[in-house]
C-alpha cells in the first residue's frame, strides 16, 4: 500500500521535479480549496522556480469545516495536473506543488493566524472564499475567535499589523463578484467605524494597503472522481495524494493596479500569465463576452443539431466555422481592447472547448439562457448594430437558435423545467426561471413570426422592446423558419455563407 504524500515519501517515489522545501510566508490565503491550489498557489509556485521568488503560502480554513489536517498530514504538498489542449495538441502536465508551508483552522487556532498577520516577512493576503464571502456582518465583534465573516477576520488581522507597526499588504481579492477588491475594503472600513478602530488605521487600510480588485481564469475540475484512475495515478506517482488537484491547461489572472506593482509580484519576472492591469472591467467584459458569449451562442442550435457535448462542437467544421464567424467579425470589432489580445484570447477558446479531458455537456450550459443571452450576447449584437448600422448575421441566428430550444416540438411543463423535443430525437428539459418557461409554454401554439414578436417586445427579458430595432425582427423570424425547415445545422452553415460577411 502507497504511503501517504510528504516530503520524505516524495523523495523516495524518484520524483524529479522543482520542489522547495523552506522559505519564509510572504502570503496568507484565506481559502484551501480546489480553486486556489490550481491557481493562486501554482503561479506563486511556478514563481519560486522561475523567479527565485523564495517564499511560502500559509492557508486558511475560512469556515469550519476544511480541509486543515489533510494539508498538514501532507507537510503542504499535493499533486496537481493541468490538462487540456494547446495548439491542438492533447496535454496532461504533472506538477507537485511545495509552496504551501502549512494549513490553519482560525476556529481552533486564531492566535497562530494572528501571528502570521504580523510578520515582517508577509507581503500579500490571497482570497476566494466564494461569491458569499465579501459581505458585511454587522454582527460580527472584534473579540470574537474568529468573527465570523472573512471581512471582519481580515479587519482585525490588519488592525493587528497596523497595532505592530508592519508596513501594509497587497491584498489579492479572486472572489467571482464584480470589484471584489474594492468591494472587500468597503467590508472593513465599515468593520473599523463600527468597532472604533480610529482615522489612523482607517488611513493604513486606504493608504498603505492595496485592495486588488482582480479577475480569474482557470476551468478547475478538482478531484478525479473515477476511484480506478486514482488507483492508477497512485501507482504511478508511489504515494497516495488526498489532496491531488486538477486544472485546465489554460490559466489567465489579471490583477487591477499601479504598474509599480508589476515589479513587485514575482509573475512577470517568472514570465507567467498574470498581468497588473489599470482597469480589471475590459478584461471581464472580454471573457463574458468572447469565452462566456461563445458558449450560449453556439450551445443551443448546436443541441438542436444533434450535439451533446462541447468537444463535439469544436470537431464539427461547420459549428465551430460558426462560433470563429461570431467571435472575430461580430464580437472582437466591439470590444474596447487590444484586437491582438482579443484575437488570441479567443483563439485560445478553441483549446479550452476541445479540452479532451472534459465532457462539458451542452445541456449544463443551457441553464438559464434567458438571462445569459441578456448579459453575454444580446450586448454585442446591440453594439455591432449601433458600431456598423448593420444586424450581425451570427448573433441574430444565435438569437433564432436560443427561441427555437426553447420552443421546439414542446411536450409539457413540469415544476422544474419544460419539456421539449428535439427533432427525430430525444426529449431534453429546458430549465429557467419559472416566468420565463411560462411564457414559452403559453406561446407553444404561436406561429414563428408571432413568437418572434413576443420574444423580441418582452421587456422584462430584455429590458427594452427589441422590435424597435430596424430589421431585427424580420431578421430573427426568417432564422427561425430556416432552422425549423432546414434544421440547426444547415442554418449555421447558412451564416457562414452569408454574402454580407
Amino acid at each position: 500500500m502507497a504511503e501517504k504524500l510528504n516530503y520524505d515519501v516524495l523523495k523516495k517515489s524518484g520524483y524529479t521535479g522543482y520542489i522547495k522545501e523552506s522559505a519564509p510566508v510572504k502570503v496568507l490565503q484565506f481559502g484551501e480549496g480546489n480553486f486556489l491550489r490550481a491557481f493562486v498557489d501554482y503561479w506563486f509556485d511556478m514563481s519560486n522556480e522561475k523567479a527565485d521568488w523564495n517564499g511560502k503560502v500559509a492557508l486558511v480554513q475560512p469556515i469550519a469545516q476544511g480541509l486543515t489536517d489533510l494539508i498538514n498530514e501532507q507537510q503542504g504538498l499535493y499533486t496537481l495536473y493541468l490538462r487540456g489542449s494547446e495548439n491542438g495538441e492533447k496535454v496532461n502536465r504533472k506538477r507537485v506543488i511545495s509552496v504551501v508551508d502549512a494549513c490553519y483552522n482560525p476556529y481552533k487556532d486564531w492566535d497562530a493566524v494572528k501571528k502570521i498577520a504580523v510578520s515582517p516577512d508577509l507581503e500579500y493576503i490571497a482570497s476566494n472564499t466564494t461569491e458569499a464571502g465579501i459581505v458585511y456582518d454587522g454582527s460580527c465583534k472584534q473579540g470574537d475567535v474568529p468573527p465570523a465573516s472573512f471581512p471582519a477576520k481580515l479587519t482585525v488581522l490588519l488592525y493587528e499589523r497596523f497595532k505592530a507597526g508592519q508596513k501594509g499588504l497587497v491584498i489579492l481579492s479572486c472572489e467571482l463578484i464584480d470589484n471584489n477588491g474594492k468591494e472587500l475594503e468597503k467590508c472593513c472600513l465599515h468593520h473599523a467605524d463600527d468597532w472604533g478602530l480610529g482615522e489612523d488605521f482607517k488611513k493604513y487600510l486606504t493608504s498603505d494597503c492595496l485592495f486588488c480588485s482582480t479577475l480569474v481564469d482557470r476551468i478547475v475540475p478538482g478531484r478525479i472522481r473515477d476511484p480506478k484512475e486514482v488507483e492508477e495515478l497512485t501507482k504511478e506517482n508511489g504515494y497516495e495524494d488526498s489532496l491531488l488537484d486538477v486544472g485546465e491547461v489554460f490559466g489567465v489572472w489579471y490583477i487591477e493596479g499601479p504598474k509599480a506593482l508589476e515589479d513587485k509580484l514575482p509573475f512577470k519576472k517568472a514570465g507567467l500569465n498574470v498581468h497588473v492591469v489599470p482597469e480589471v472591467a475590459p478584461y471581464k467584459k472580454r471573457k463574458v463576452r468572447i469565452l462566456n458569449g461563445a458558449h450560449t451562442g453556439f450551445v443551443l442550435g448546436a443541441y438542436l443539431a444533434g450535439k451533446n457535448i462541447v468537444r463535439e462542437c469544436m470537431q464539427d467544421e461547420t459549428i465551430h466555422g460558426y462560433m470563429n464567424k461570431l467571435l472575430f467579425d461580430e464580437v472582437i470589432p466591439i470590444l474596447p481592447l487590444d484586437k491582438k489580445d482579443c484575437e488570441n484570447f479567443a483563439a485560445a477558446v478553441t483549446d479550452r472547448f476541445n479540452n479532451p479531458y472534459v465532457d462539458h455537456q451542452l445541456m449544463s450550459i443551457s441553464l438559464n439562457s434567458t438571462s445569459k443571452w441578456k448579459a453575454r450576447d444580446l450586448p454585442s449584437l446591440l453594439e455591432y448594430n449601433e458600431k456598423f448600422g448593420k444586424l450581425p448575421v451570427a448573433l441574430c441566428m444565435g438569437f433564432a437558435a436560443y427561441i427555437a430550444f426553447y420552443s421546439t416540438n414542446i411536450q409539457r411543463r413540469e415544476a422544474d423545467g419544460l419539456v421539449c423535443k428535439r427533432p427525430a430525437g430525444n426529449e431534453y428539459k429546458v430549465q429557467d426561471d419559472a416566468w420565463a418557461l411560462d411564457f414559452y409554454y403559453e406561446n407553444k401554439d404561436a406561429s414563428d413570426a408571432a413568437l418572434v414578436e413576443k420574444v423580441l417586445s418582452n421587456t422584462k427579458m430584455w429590458d427594452q422592446d427589441l422590435t424597435k430595432i430596424p430589421g431585427l425582427q424580420e431578421k430573427v423570424t426568417k432564422d427561425l423558419s430556416l432552422i425549423r425547415t432546414q434544421g440547426a445545422e444547415a442554418a449555421y452553415a447558412a451564416v457562414l455563407a452569408d454574402p454580407e460577411k
